[in-house]
């Protein structure tokens, strides 16, 4: 009778520990799907923001035309991008795009002048703040995420219930994770 009183209470003692663990694993999937939802409002904030800066800077920089419609086409790329795989790499593009567009604008005195243009950059230099800010919070959470499922026991209880490692949001090049400097 003893020995089945230990028993059970060793089995609820298992059970309530891998109870424990399953929840730990929840909280810490929606932590990562709440540090992407955030990245994904920034990268909203900032594809928002995008044309209007382009028609800003074609009202003076009419021949650069290519510069112009490569903005264009890397933020409607960025907008499609649905993995963070993907939203990584058309946002590697999106950035580069930027930065030829106010290497453009550095040519055009009048530009740089544009309350217009000071306002919409200095809007943009906020939301890569921003940005980079969802990036760290998000990668923290993917890192405990990740550090969860793959370590013992509770890779165990990750395995048994299809809990997955989440992807880093992070640039290839180490030059890219720097927010682009363009002085007016």
């Amino acid at each position: 009778m003893f020995s089945l009183l230990i028993i059970i209470g060793l089995a609820l003692v298992i059970i309530a520990y891998i109870i424990s663990i399953y929840n730990k694993l929840v909280r810490l999937r929606n932590l990562v799907q709440e540090g992407w939802s955030s990245i994904d409002v920034m990268l909203k904030k900032r594809h928002d923001l995008i044309p209007n800066l382009v028609e800003t800077v074609k009202g003076y920089a009419t021949h650069e035309r290519s510069t112009l419609d490569s903005v264009v086409q890397a933020r409607a790329a960025a907008l499609k991008a649905n993995t963070v795989e993907a939203k990584e790499s058309a946002e590697k593009n999106l950035s580069q795009a930027m930065m030829n567009l106010m290497a453009v604008a550095e040519q055009y005195p009048d530009l740089k002048a544009n309350a217009n243009f000071q306002q919409l950059q200095a809007e943009l230099s906020s939301v890569e703040g921003d940005i980079e800010k969802a990036r760290r919070y998000y990668n923290g959470t993917v890192r405990e995420n990740n550090t969860a499922v793959e370590s013992f026991p509770s890779n165990i209880v990750a395995n048994m219930y299809k809990f997955e490692k989440s992807a880093f949001f992070e640039l290839e090049n180490p030059t890219e994770r720097q927010v682009p400097s363009v002085k007016f």
